[in-house]
């Protein structure tokens, strides 16, 4: 726990200087006094929720606006609530050899710190990536004009977000109002390459233990989606239109088309 407390003191120095990260180093520091070691060990782990989450979710549904990191946060609450079902199943998957998943993992403690902090860091910046998209759709769709530079200097006066990063943020809105991301933004493309293989080896380390990291999955995904200039959705619509003659688009033409998908199938196969 001590070792905790450092690391977390130590990361509040840098890039990850927040007031979650400050916390965290607080709380890691506090001993039960009803009993013995330290109190988070003893806090249940079946989360609280005031609905903001939730609501965060609904308004990116209902823009079409991708937030994953956000939406994997909320899943983890609602199946920390599982308290009574995730003993039970805990119990199952024991006795599958679960238990024992992490006796042969090889790992370089002090690399993995530091890639832990790199892996925070990326993710991180996919999160806020999602949440300033988020805002600006609906300030599109409500015709707020918000400046989001603006917002990110507002925050960093005081609320749970605030942050160093922050200030990141503002400067990157201010060198392109019109910025379609974050993560295209020069300087955080820059950080997020430099972070990648670091992130990379602390998400499959997580997998091939058996340790679910929602949030660094979820943003890695984000990145690994978002930064490619053709994806596997092209499956996707060919299935839509095969099952429900839904149309689709073509690279090498103009309009929308359909395609007698079975009709055809069943002719090669004849």
């Amino acid at each position: 726990m001590m070792n905790s407390i450092v690391y977390f003191t130590e990361w509040n120095k840098g890039e990850l200087l927040s007031f979650l990260v400050e916390i965290t180093a607080d709380i890691f520091g506090i001993k039960d006094d009803k009993g013995e070691g330290y109190l988070v060990d003893k806090v249940l782990d079946k989360t609280g929720m005031k609905g903001t989450g939730k609501w965060t979710v609904q308004q990116a549904a209902d823009l079409s606006v991708a937030a994953p990191t956000i939406a994997s946060s909320l899943d983890a609450r609602f199946l920390s609530g599982l308290k009574d079902e995730r003993v039970e199943a805990a119990k199952v998957f024991k006795t599958g050899g679960f238990g024992d998943i992490l006796t042969d993992q090889v790992v370089d403690k002090k690399q993995l710190i530091d890639d832990v902090r790199k892996a925070l860091y990326a993710s991180k910046i996919c999160s806020y990536a999602q949440g300033m998209n988020l805002i600006r759709a609906k300030s599109i769709e409500k015709g707020w004009d918000l400046k989001l530079g603006e917002l990110a200097r507002i925050w960093k006066g005081g609320c749970i977000i605030r942050a160093v990063f922050l200030d990141r943020i503002k400067k990157a809105y201010d060198r392109n109002p019109d910025l379609a991301n974050l993560l295209v933004d020069p300087e955080f493309a820059k950080e997020i390459i430099e972070r990648q293989s670091a992130w990379r080896r602390v998400v499959s380390l997580a997998i091939n233990s058996g340790i679910s990291t929602p949030g660094m999955s979820s943003s890695l995904a984000y990145f690994d989606t978002y930064r490619r200039g053709r994806l596997p959705a092209n499956l996707v619509q060919a299935q839509r239109d095969y099952f429900g003659a839904h149309t689709y688009e073509r690279v090498d033409m103009e309009g929308s088309f359909h395609t007698e998908w079975f009709k055809i199938a069943r002719q090669l196969k004849n």
